[in-house]
């Protein structure tokens, strides 16, 4: 048992051999330990733009990035050519050194992958921030990261700049014209002056793989953002990983034949940036950004561009399943809808599949900014042969998964049909957190990540997501998933959206209280609600904590519902 346990306790593979340390692992671990079932990829060992600029130089004359509202595009060759331009000038003009900072403070706009990879290139550190932040909140960032330039919109430099002012800092900021009728604000360098021009400096040497390359900072929704180190082999790994040929999601591109990705998750977060992003572009696609999601914009990209793959998160899924706007012909083009960042309830599932008319293969996969991000994904195969309705399928290759009790010191995997916490083992797994090593040393046990999230795996090792072990609602001893309640309230007349925190309650502990978003134009009878509830949960899921109308419900980026902001404004008003 040493041995396994030794094996067991390799957490960052800094090379390929320690691919070995995987497979040696399955065939001495206890079968709860669950793995893909599919052989292992190779990864290279390479940094990010090494393995990208290689695809780039493949597809160098078809459309690389194109904006979804204004038309703008640039091909491979462009985001080959500018992204290396771009880091010779970092290097030069800024004097940048390997390993320092750069944030990246930008919508989804097509010169997204131009400033990442150019950044990357470079020897630098990407950290994003969400283009919506205040300025405090992006001074925090900056200071946290310790960022030394800042790259933005136009539209975005007024804040930028006062979030340096807040700092007492001077920190460069280049910014990007995403019209040409606009002006460069005073203090603003034009990014095209560092991407168009080739400026005289040595060829920069590729950083090494297990060197930091990309520092998003986590969601916030279950505390502070921490800034997760990711680096260049965590993401390459997770790329190739994703890249199976038994997980076909993304075709590669012929002669014959482009996918086209709409992108409308952030591309600041890791979901945005690794899989929509680096991933698409590894594979030759043509990706489409849209800054936001507005009903309008996303069916006219539909209409105009006829995407074959939507990588999209469940409030997406129910826009495209319920809105007359949506029509089937809209979405005739789609072979794949792929749902993340929460769980998508099989009733929504379903409502889609309805919807569309066709034969489109709705998949749902499960990860983490911690875990470049994916963990767990459902294969088309998988799909094929077992009801996944609701599920996340099974690890991906080169990765292990299992279930343990949440207070088992030990990390006893536990068996089939058992909740418990989900822990994960991979090249995808982060380094730590930035000046965290306390926070990062209780991220892990005994070298595998502790997700925090509660799930179990059936007979066919199929895991199901129950819920995020900080949200779980306590009544009585009974622990109750806010996520299964919201997926019978969504099922309900009239609701559109809905929303479940536990509140205090005097006789049970907590209660379970609801926010629900009506139908437009619609009513919600609370009610009539109450009793629908008696038939379908237990006496303890009930909503004893009430049940508040609300016009909409707080989420952030990534779709993820913000229980805290929920709590805390319910707090706020029961003084």
């Amino acid at each position: 048992m040493s041995v396994i346990r030794n094996i067991l306790s390799v957490r960052f593979p800094k090379s390929v051999k320690s691919l070995s340390v995987l497979n040696v692992a399955r065939r001495l671990s206890s079968s709860n330990i669950i793995d893909s079932g599919f052989p292992d990829v190779s990864i290279p060992n390479v940094s990010i733009p090494e393995f990208i600029f290689s695809k780039c130089e493949k597809y160098e004359n078809l459309t690389a990035s194109e904006c979804g509202i204004t038309g703008r595009k640039y091909t491979y060759r462009d985001i080959l050519k500018k992204s290396k331009n771009l880091a010779k000038a970092l290097r030069k003009k800024l004097n940048l050194n390997d390993g320092d900072v750069v944030a990246l403070l930008l919508p989804n706009v097509p010169e997204f992958p131009i400033a990442a990879l150019g950044v990357l290139h470079a020897g630098l550190v990407v950290t994003t921030l969400n283009p919506v932040y205040t300025s405090e909140e992006i001074a925090r960032q900056l200071t946290d990261s310790s960022a030394k330039a800042v790259i933005t919109l136009i539209d975005l430099h007024e804040v930028a700049s006062n979030s340096c002012k807040l700092l007492n800092k001077t920190l460069p900021i280049l910014s990007i014209k995403s019209s040409q009728t606009q002006t460069f604000p005073r203090g603003a360098i034009d990014f095209r002056e560092f991407t168009d021009n080739a400026v005289d400096y040595p060829e920069i040497q590729p950083r090494k793989p297990e060197d930091l390359a990309f520092l998003p900072y986590s969601s916030g929704t279950t505390g502070l953002p921490k800034g997760v180190q990711l680096s260049n082999y965590n993401i390459v790994a997770n790329i190739s990983q994703n890249s199976s040929p038994h997980l076909p999601v993304i075709e590669e591109t012929t002669n014959t034949h482009q996918d086209v990705i709409p992108v409308v998750l952030p591309m600041f977060h890791i979901y945005g940036f690794s899989v929509n992003t680096l991933f698409a572009l590894s594979k030759g696609t043509k990706i489409v950004t849209l800054a936001r999601f507005t009903p309008d914009d996303y069916v006219s990209v539909l209409r105009n561009h006829k995407p074959h793959i939507l990588f999209i998160v469940p409030p997406i899924v129910l826009f495209l399943s319920a809105h007359p706007m949506v029509k089937p012909e809209d979405l005739h083009c789609v072979r794949v809808v792929f749902s993340g960042a929460a769980p998508l309830g099989a009733l929504d599932e379903q409502r889609f599949v309805e919807k569309s008319g066709k034969s489109v293969s709705v998949l749902q996969g499960y990860g983490l900014t911690e875990t470049s991000p994916t963990v767990t994904a459902i294969s088309a195969q998988l799909k094929s042969e077992k009801n996944v309705y609701g599920s996340i399928g099974r690890p991906i290759p080169n990765t292990l998964v299992k279930i343990i009790n949440v207070d088992d010191p030990t990390g006893t995997p536990l068996g089939p049909n058992a909740t418990g916490e989900l822990l994960v083992k991979g090249p995808q797994v982060m380094k730590g957190y930035l000046n965290r090593p306390e926070e990062t040393e209780n991220a892990f046990l005994d070298g595998w990540f502790r997700t925090g999230d509660m799930a179990y795996y059936n007979e066919d090792h199929v895991f199901f997501i129950t819920d995020r072990l900080k949200e779980l609602i306590k009544v009585k001893g009974f622990q109750v998933a806010p996520a299964e309640l919201e997926e019978i309230i969504r099922d309900f007349p009239n609701v559109d959206d809905a929303a479940v925190i536990g509140v205090p309650h005097p006789t049970q502990g907590e209660a379970p209280r609801a926010y629900i978003v009506p139908k437009k134009n619609t009513k919600v009878n609370t009610k009539d609600l109450e009793e629908y509830f008696k038939g379908k949960v237990a006496h303890y899921k009930q909503l004893k904590g009430g049940i508040a109308i609300v016009d909409s419900i707080p989420k952030n980026a990534s779709g993820k519902i913000m229980r805290r902001q929920l709590k805390l404004e319910f707090e706020a008003a029961n003084k």
